[in-house]
């Protein structure tokens, strides 16, 4: 695996065109799927399917649905209705080694013991691949090894994570995640709290692990554009339901972004990466005319 935080950023283009045309049409499927918390309900009737392969991305303004739909997916959240499948299986009837051996999360506000290093973090990602008669092995130390060259993270494998900056920490957290060595990864809001610079080094990570090794990445993101950028499929959301969901060239329109965010905007073509562009041309709630 490559290192590419320390390189010269890529024009972040879609990767689109690296899907093994054998893999399968859908890893994460949900249907009739109903989400809540207690008697508040924040979907109903929720149809989502996640493409195999590819990097998908969950937009729509804040209290949409789209953190809920990433924990149901996680099974951090029970379903009040409905179902969640990965490759096919209900998730509510696997084990959670079945489960943490074939999807990773990192969540929106991970937290780690204080004064643990680097690499005793980025090993616990190893947790499920554990049994009573297999314990720590040099595949393991392969992985966390891998994982912290693939997120430019191997020079602070002895630091203790909060003596880091928000966007180190964040790399290290993904690197866990990385360890864990699941074909899905899921990511909520990996972008929060860090600079421009450091958003786009997690999503060219992000895009990188996609070309290299064909996982299955979901991420939730508030930056339309970067979503545009770095997923090769867009799940735009609005109050609890999918608006629309396909390719950003296909889906991102004025109307759009208008239906989902109440925002009047025009779209061009990005000049580096070919990829929509939102450019805000009004206040929320404006019409378009």
């Amino acid at each position: 695996m490559t290192a590419p935080l320390t390189e010269t950023p890529s024009t972040g283009t879609a990767p689109t065109d690296t899907v093994p045309t054998d893999a399968p049409p859908t890893a994460l499927h949900t249907s009739a799927l109903r989400l809540g918390y207690g008697d508040r309900i924040v979907s109903e009737e929720l149809d989502l399917d996640i493409p195999s392969g590819r990097v998908t991305a969950l937009v729509g303004p804040n209290a949409c649905g789209k953190s809920t739909a990433l924990r149901a997916l996680a099974r951090l959240l029970k379903p009040a209705g409905g179902a969640v499948h990965l490759d096919g299986e209900d998730i509510a009837g696997l084990s959670a080694r079945e489960f943490a051996l074939r999807l990773a999360l990192l969540p929106q506000t991970p937290s780690a013991p204080d004064g643990i290093s680097v690499r005793d973090l980025v090993a616990r990602g190893r947790t499920p691949h554990q049994r009573w008669w297999r314990q720590w092995s040099s595949s393991d130390e392969a992985a966390v090894d891998a994982a912290l060259a693939a997120t430019g993270c191997a020079e602070l494998a002895t630091r203790a994570i909060d003596e880091l900056s928000g966007g180190q920490r964040q790399r290290v957290w993904i690197a866990m995640a990385l360890a864990q060595h699941t074909p899905v990864l899921l990511l909520d809001e990996p972008t929060t709290y860090l600079d421009l610079a450091h958003q786009v080094d997690v999503l060219e990570l992000v895009a990188d692990l996609n070309r290299t090794e064909g996982r299955t990445v979901v991420m939730v993101l508030h930056e339309l554009n970067l979503a545009c950028r770095y997923a090769g499929h867009l799940v735009a959301m609005r109050d609890g339901r999918i608006v629309a969901a396909g390719p950003p060239s296909e889906i991102v329109t004025p109307e759009l972004v208008h239906e989902v965010f109440g925002l009047r905007a025009a779209v061009i073509e990005c000049p580096v990466a070919g990829t929509p562009l939102v450019i805000p041309m009004g206040g929320p709630r404006t019409e378009i005319v």
